[in-house]
């Protein structure tokens, strides 16, 4: 896991071709605004959380993020462990993020 400031995150996004934008906040916290084309899988779910992640391709890069930056670490600590490629955590996560949001 690398955490990344949000210059260095979407920087990295903008030139990598595996990455990935994982949610892993609840659909209520999705609902107040998520940043465009992330998948949102809630780490709460805990063993559903584990089986959704089981369906992902391992070789891509993870750019993780939840509300604050601690549920995002420990889900890319979990990555890590399951042999992901790469995990990168948005430190301050969606509560401090100045990018582009959308809400549905």
């Amino acid at each position: 896991m690398k955490e990344l400031s949000q210059e260095e995150w979407q920087k990295q996004i903008q030139n990598d071709k595996d990455a990935v934008l994982l949610d892993v906040r609840t659909e209520e916290e999705v609902e107040e605004g998520y940043i465009p084309k992330s998948k949102n899988i809630d780490i709460y779910k805990g063993q559903g959380f584990i089986d959704e992640v089981e369906k992902l391709d391992k070789s891509k890069h993870y750019y993780i993020y939840c509300r604050s930056g601690k549920r995002s670490s420990q889900a890319c600590t979990l990555l890590d462990q399951m042999d992901f490629a790469e995990t990168y955590n948005l430190i301050g996560g969606f509560s401090e993020w100045e990018g582009e949001k959308k809400t549905d």
